[in-house]
């Protein structure tokens, strides 16, 4: 199997992070592009839980979310990935799961490096982790993650 592309999904968590060492030794061993993806999730469809805003609002609210997120995007691939030979920082909004899939056709990812569960940690196995390995058309590396409360 050729390795030539790697996608990992960020949610900036410690739980994230553990599978960068897996991305890096891919991509100096390979020469592989590596693909970085955060999502957000669209606040419009979560309107209850954050009152009732007027639409402009909800959009200067994701504008903000999604600068936020560009910024946190270059200081990780700044800190960890700058001895990749390329690396393509993407954002998306919607399903973390179905828009990591949506990236997988859309750039040819040959192989998903992620951590097998992301912020809240609540199991073993998180659901978008579950959901990616289950549905993905390319091989997904899952990077297991201590969870620290059961030590």
């Amino acid at each position: 199997m050729e390795i030539r592309k790697v996608l990992w999904p960020t949610d900036f968590s410690g739980s994230a992070e553990a599978a960068l060492p897996h991305v890096q030794s891919l991509s100096q061993n390979y020469g592989a592009e590596v693909h970085v993806l955060h999502v957000l999730e669209d606040i419009i469809h979560h309107q209850g839980w954050y009152g009732d805003f007027e639409s402009q609002h909800v959009e200067k609210l994701m504008e903000k979310a999604q600068q936020k997120a560009k910024q946190n995007l270059d200081q990780i691939c700044t800190n960890h990935l700058e001895g990749c030979p390329l690396y393509i920082k993407h954002v998306a909004v919607g399903d973390p799961a179905a828009e990591i899939l949506k990236l997988i056709d859309q750039e040819k990812v040959d192989l998903v490096v992620m951590a097998t569960r992301g912020k809240s940690g609540a199991f073993d196995y998180g659901s978008v982790a579950e959901r990616v390995t289950k549905h993905s058309p390319v091989p997904v590396t899952t990077i297991p993650v201590e969870n620290p409360e059961k030590g």
